[in-house]
Formats: C-alpha cells, structure tokens, sequence
C-alpha cells in the first residue's frame, strides 16, 4: 500500500481531524497557528478528547483570532479548577497574517474553519484554512469524482495484477 492510501489518523501527532470541513467547503489556504489552552486542556487535547466538527474562527475589532465551537471535555483526573469546555480559544498568529485574513473575509464572504489539531515538538498546534462553502451541485461533484478515481485505481489495480 502506498502511503496516500493510509488513513489521516495514522499520522503521528494528529490529534483530531475535521473530516467535514473538506466536503462541505473548498480550502483555499491552511494556515498553521497556535492556540492558547490552560493546563487541563493540553493534557484533555494530548489524550484525544477534542472535537473540532463544529469549529469556525473568528475574528474581533481587536484584531484577535479566536477558535469557536470546539469542544474539549474536562480532564479526568482534574479538580475544581478544571476548565469549561466549550469556551472561546484564542489562536496565535503574527498580526499581518489576521490582517490579510480579516480583509479575505469581509469582501469574499468566506470562512476559516479548523482543519486538524496535531502536537509539534510537545506543542498544541491547529491548522486552519480559508475555506468557500460548496453547494449541493458542487458536493455532488466532489463525491462523484472521488468515485470516479477510485474506480480507476481499482481497475488499474486489477490490470495489473494480470
């Protein structure tokens, strides 16, 4: 097997995938940025006990980034200072970056949706993207190419196995 036909979870230090975002939207860009979590949320995130299905980014007159809809369950072994699990996250990214961000947003009417959670060097990264939604007739095109290569991938695979 290839390494192209390997699942996304196998990754090492993927932490959480959103697998909706890329039927529901066209990805533009992926920007990698950090995120501010307390402590109980790094070690809830490094267990897996986070979902970013829901997740946008956004933007304030401030000109911060913030991570919204995401949920991380409280720590197991966390006491009374365990923190709320579905409150706004603020992301680390240089300030032209949401600048040009800001501006893509307001005039395009697109979106920045979380892409995936991973670890780097033992830090809690997020990889956004600016994403378009798709309408029915663009998901419908998507599903059907993706058939369509699949078919061929197994008809070439079978060719070759004569």
């Amino acid at each position: 097997m290839s390494g192209k036909n390997k699942k996304k979870k196998n990754e090492p230090g993927v932490l959480a995938t959103n697998r909706k975002a890329h039927r529901d939207f066209s990805i533009l860009e992926k920007i990698e940025a950090g995120i501010v979590l307390t402590g109980t949320e790094v070690k809830s995130v490094k267990q897996g006990h986070v979902s970013i299905q829901e997740g946008y980014v956004h933007i304030d007159d401030h000109m911060e980034a913030w991570l919204v809809g995401c949920t991380i369950q409280p720590y197991d072994h966390g006491n009374v200072f365990n923190h709320n699990q579905t409150r706004e996250r603020k992301l680390l990214l240089h300030r032209k970056e949401i600048e040009r961000l800001y501006g893509k947003i307001r005039e395009k009417g697109l979106t920045i949706v979380p892409l995936k959670i991973y670890l780097v060097r033992g830090k809690v990264k997020i990889r956004i993207g600016l994403a378009k939604g798709k309408n029915v007739v663009d998901k419908r095109d998507t599903i059907r190419k993706r058939e369509a290569d699949r078919d061929s991938q197994r008809a070439m695979r079978q060719h070759n196995q004569r």
